[in-house]
């Protein structure tokens, strides 16, 4: 194995997210637009550059690769590039191959992909409504991501829902969403949506800080602290009276940027160090000009060199200045409140609800539009 892979802060990467395609089958409105416009076909990496590229990240103390898009399982030939890939559990050189996926090709693909050494799955699912799941995903088909998810557990796959939170929907559904992955025995993961990308929306009126859904949670269940983790973002809760894992995902309220260990390289070959900042390497030019990997591996290190400190993206730090302009026209009670989560707020409080330190915000009226997060420098506020 080559030199372990260190960015200028001393954080080792050990996970990579690799992306085949930035094609999707469903047009989520937090995701993508609805009339996308899809990169030509030979932009993209080939899969044998695919697995060349992840095979040098692995030569380098990569331990889990996770296969992502777009959606993964829309691109042809797919279940080779995993039976390719396989290779290296066999050897012990990785330790985890895994994907995230819509789950609308998984009834198809599940035993293929247990075959090839894949154990687990995560699946996004943002609601158990039909209609509203077709709203969101703008064409989706509940009972097929349904049928996917059921699939998978028979192929023996363990399951991960995720659902991003979304304001106005996720706290109607938290506790059927719940109730749906303990008795199926999947964990669940909650995910704070990111400004980043344009997608028709305008996603300042979609943000939900997890610290709402939480307090929502634990208003019916008890909430114990997990020391499981999973190799990702995700902190973790044990759910008392069902003994179920809940992970919160928070990069703009509690970042995880200390301890980041991943880095995501696009279906282009581009090296994202950070999803939340602009900067990018370009791999394809490595993997095309040469067939020794010395080039590509110098183009790695200097994506690495280049990875930041915490995400900073000049589009997260307009829309955290949204959000504290407006913490700064609202206050509210944290300390024994009696919640209305209808409303979003503690029951009695004049307008925002205000938590941590002034100007770290939670909770807002109706009529307000609350905006992201920021960053590892200014915003260090625990939700």
């Amino acid at each position: 194995m080559g030199c372990a892979l260190h960015d200028a802060f001393g954080r080792q990467v050990t996970y990579l997210r690799l992306s085949l395609t930035d094609r999707c089958d469903l047009r989520c409105v937090y995701c993508m637009q609805e009339a996308m416009q899809f990169l030509p076909r030979r932009e993209l990496l080939s899969l044998e550059e695919m697995d060349r590229l992840a095979s040098a990240f692995i030569a380098r103390g990569v331990r889990k690769l996770r296969i992502t898009g777009g959606e993964p399982l829309v691109r042809k030939g797919v279940i080779g590039l995993f039976q390719s890939l396989s290779r290296h559990l066999r050897s012990g050189a990785l330790d985890e191959l895994t994907l995230t996926t819509n789950g609308t090709q998984l009834a198809r693909h599940a035993e293929a992909l247990a075959a090839c050494g894949v154990r687990r799955v995560n699946v996004s699912l943002d609601t158990l409504d039909p209609v509203r799941f077709r709203a969101l995903t703008r064409r989706g088909d509940l009972a097929v991501v349904l049928a996917g998810i059921a699939a998978a557990k028979a192929a023996g796959l363990r399951v991960k829902l995720n659902a991003v939170a979304l304001r106005g929907s996720t706290e109607a559904e938290i506790f059927d969403l719940l109730g749906f992955a303990a008795r199926e025995g999947h964990d669940l993961s909650l995910i704070e949506t990111m400004p980043l990308g344009d997608t028709g929306e305008d996603r300042t009126a979609q943000y939900l800080p997890l610290d709402v859904l939480r307090a929502q949670i634990a208003s019916r269940l008890t909430l114990r602290p997990s020391a499981h983790r999973s190799g990702g973002p995700a902190r973790y809760a044990e759910v008392q009276e069902t003994g179920q894992r809940i992970g919160f995902i928070t990069p703009m309220t509690e970042h995880f940027c200390a301890t980041c260990n991943r880095v995501r390289v696009s279906c282009t070959g581009m090296l994202y160090p950070c999803l939340g900042h602009e900067g990018a390497t370009d791999l394809r030019a490595a993997l095309r000009g040469s067939e020794a990997d010395a080039g590509l591996q110098r183009a790695i290190d200097a994506g690495l060199a280049a990875k930041p400190a915490g995400h900073e993206s000049r589009l997260m730090h307009s829309a955290h200045r949204r959000w504290r302009g407006i913490c700064r026209r609202w206050e509210g009670r944290r300390d024994g409140a009696d919640w209305d989560f209808n409303g979003l707020r503690p029951r009695g409080a004049r307008g925002l609800y205000r938590f941590g330190r002034a100007g770290d915000c939670g909770l807002a009226d109706a009529g307000d539009h609350l905006a992201m997060g920021a960053g590892a420098a200014d915003y260090p506020g625990r939700v």
